[in-house]
């Protein structure tokens, strides 16, 4: 693969990552349309590393927010943000389960092709045109205030990791599931867009590190790991999907505390009838 294609495929994974529209169904397509043909361990090294790439623009543009939560978390001391990063270590349980005991599962269905991206791209859509929907007060009509709702409890956090976890599903949304989820849960818009953006931290960050160990290993130097892509290409890929990442991420937020979903149920339902057709 080429540098121009990383490029690309950087900004499709920056952009994809944050708007709920599926960023490993959006690769998956890109891939297709620009003839990329990797083998599926290359595949998935690419798309951790674009995603690590994103999971640094969530540390950047939530930076007072994260750098205030971990000192909070590490003081041991009760507070708020100590029990708001517990909070988003239990949503973290499901997904790494998944990571552990399902990992080779998953990455078949990575191979199926576009029929499974089509499938779960037109679930996403109907999870949040419900989400949509349900953010209108039944009385009034009119669409719910963002600071509406309760805060996220520990059942939610573990509801919303759930939705994450099933989100390893190409095509399926993971910030569409965690954030629709949070809002037919019930809780508060701009609460949940920021929760489902500071969960997927750890687990993303926790696979780049594995998939960093595997890519040093010697027998990673000697057999198929050793990646084809090539560093201009990674590095293009990766700068790209980071500085839009950054954007998009400010973005989803402001979007998402004004309800603005339906739209994206839309288009996943046009990519996903798209993708059945083409595939």
């Amino acid at each position: 693969m080429d540098w121009l294609k990383a490029l690309i495929l950087g900004i499709v994974q920056g952009a994809s990552e944050y708007l709920p529209i599926s960023s490993s169904g959006h690769l998956a397509i890109f891939r297709s349309i620009l003839g990329v043909d990797l083998p599926v361990s290359q595949q998935l090294q690419f798309d951790v590393m674009v995603h690590f790439a994103t999971v640094l623009s969530t540390i950047v543009i939530l930076w007072p927010m994260f750098r205030k939560l971990c000192a909070g978390f590490f003081r041991f001391d009760g507070s708020p943000d100590f029990v708001y990063v517990c909070k988003v270590l239990v949503s973290c349980i499901p997904v790494g389960i998944v990571g552990v005991f399902f990992k080779k599962q998953v990455e078949e269905i990575f191979g199926e092709g576009l029929l499974v991206v089509g499938i779960c791209l037109m679930c996403t859509a109907i999870l949040l045109a419900f989400a949509y929907f349900s953010g209108f007060d039944r009385h009034t009509g009119k669409p719910v205030p963002a600071d509406r709702g309760r805060d996220i409890s520990w059942k939610d956090a573990f509801i919303i990791g759930c939705a994450q976890a099933v989100a390893v599903l190409p095509g399926l949304s993971r910030s569409g599931s965690t954030i629709a989820t949070g809002i037919l849960l019930g809780d508060k818009r701009g609460q949940v867009a920021t929760f489902s953006f500071i969960m997927v931290i750890l687990p993303i960050v926790g696979e780049s590190l594995l998939d960093l160990a595997k890519m040093l290993s010697p027998a990673a130097e000697a057999a198929e790991t050793a990646s084809p892509i090539g560093a201009t290409a990674m590095l293009a890929g990766f700068a790209s999907a980071f500085l839009v990442g950054c954007a998009a991420c400010k973005w989803m937020i402001a979007l998402v505390k004004k309800g603005k979903l339906i739209w994206f149920s839309l288009y996943c339902l046009a990519a996903g009838l798209l993708c059945l057709l083409w595939q």
